[in-house]
């Protein structure tokens, strides 16, 4: 009992340098006060799957890398966003890692997803394979385009969890789109009873009930790979960048400093709360049991954090629709959020893909030759499929 009353006092004065402000904290759609919550604060923080470089796995391929140090962190990062639709679609959002306390089945599951071996669904030894498919050799850096597009593909084979992922291109959701992606492949009472997907769209209010008996909804996982500005962020964007972090759905933002990829969890003030992969760790291996050492997986000191205005412009938003009804919520509140003043939409929110792009909002720049150097800066940035916002 001492030593667990030491922890807690010690993580609480350690916790001290978190900015004594009455601004409100959030932490994926959570608000929290600094004041009256930093124990609860904290505890989410800690309860995030946090992934990091790791040494002495086995080697990727067989004959390839046995560490990711120094070029994994993006992919790391881009498991940590994943680790938590699943913690998400498995766990539930209350759900809460503590320390020494026996954990339930599924967070063993999720967890093992992303264990350092070739079998485990999203482990970096899949995400720097399948990455080869995308034109990247294995150990070469990612961008957050990329790595979106290989847990998309990756996910495909995850059936237990059953996601519906979508990267949303050019800057545009398609509510369309979605909603055939996450009623396609549901059970129907027979033929005769399943009515043909256009029947689906007609907009008739009868159909409705019909629609949800025959067609549940598959959980969706929405990654939209954004460049918000050229080589720094537009300020007109940080507003609904915040926003983001205040939905519900929230599964956070991938992005980070050139050459240095962070998982962002949230804000307070002007600064963006991270967890950072760029610590190497031994890999872990399961236990004959089943059971996996699992602290090492749980960052357990106050989170990192940044200036928005540092923000690398090139990220991907993340959001986590578990039914329909949460969807739709996602699309009122982003709706919503066009009427805010002083913020720039980062993304459209369309019913149908439109026949053109053109957005009168959305100025489409080519970066000339010089631009376009400048934009190597950051991961793989110049091959990613982006248009570039700007005021």
């Amino acid at each position: 009992l001492f030593s667990a009353t030491l922890t807690y006092d010690t993580l609480r004065f350690e916790y001290e340098d978190f900015p004594e402000t009455k601004e409100p904290v959030w932490i994926l759609g959570r608000k929290y006060s600094v004041f009256t919550e930093k124990e609860e604060i904290l505890l989410d923080v800690t309860s995030r799957l946090w992934f990091t470089y790791r040494k002495n796995f086995p080697a990727i391929g067989g004959t390839g890398p046995t560490s990711d140090t120094g070029w994994g962190c993006m992919l790391r990062c881009g498991q940590m966003i994943f680790a938590q639709a699943l913690v998400c679609r498995h766990l539930g959002r209350d759900w809460r890692w503590i320390k020494g306390k026996r954990q339930m089945d599924n967070y063993f599951n999720v967890l093992n997803a992303f264990i350092d071996k070739k079998d485990s669904y999203y482990s970096i030894h899949q995400i720097a394979q399948m990455g080869v498919g995308e034109g990247k050799s294995i150990g070469q850096w990612y961008g957050p385009n990329t790595v979106a597009q290989v847990l998309k593909k990756l996910a495909t084979f995850d059936t237990w969890s059953s996601l519906a992922v979508h990267i949303a291109m050019d800057n545009t959701v398609v509510m369309e789109e979605i909603r055939r992606l996450c009623q396609a492949g549901a059970p129907c009472a027979g033929a005769a009873a399943c009515p043909e997907p256009e029947l689906l769209y007609n907009g008739c209010p009868e159909d409705v009930g019909l629609r949800e008996r025959l067609a549940p909804w598959k959980p969706l996982v929405l990654l939209i790979p954004l460049r918000l500005g050229l080589t720094e962020i537009n300020e007109a964007y940080i507003e609904t960048l915040k926003h983001c972090f205040m939905m519900p759905q929230s599964l956070g933002v991938i992005g980070g400093k050139p050459n240095s990829a962070h998982y962002f969890i949230g804000y307070v003030g002007e600064e963006l709360i991270y967890l950072d992969p760029h610590t190497t760790q031994p890999a872990v291996e399961p236990s004959d049991s089943g059971c996996l050492p699992d602290e090492s997986f749980h960052c357990q000191h106050p989170p990192c954090r940044m200036s928005i205005a540092e923000l690398d412009p090139s990220i991907a938003v993340g959001f986590f629709c578990n039914t329909e009804a949460d969807f739709n919520d996602w699309c009122q509140q982003i709706k919503k959020l066009s009427l805010v003043r002083g913020a720039l939409p980062m993304f459209e929110l369309v019913e149908r893909q439109p026949s053109h792009f053109s957005n009168p909002d959305v100025l489409n720049l080519t970066p000339d030759s010089s631009d376009a150097d400048r934009l190597e800066r950051f991961f793989d940035s110049e091959d990613e499929d982006f248009e570039i916002l700007s005021l």
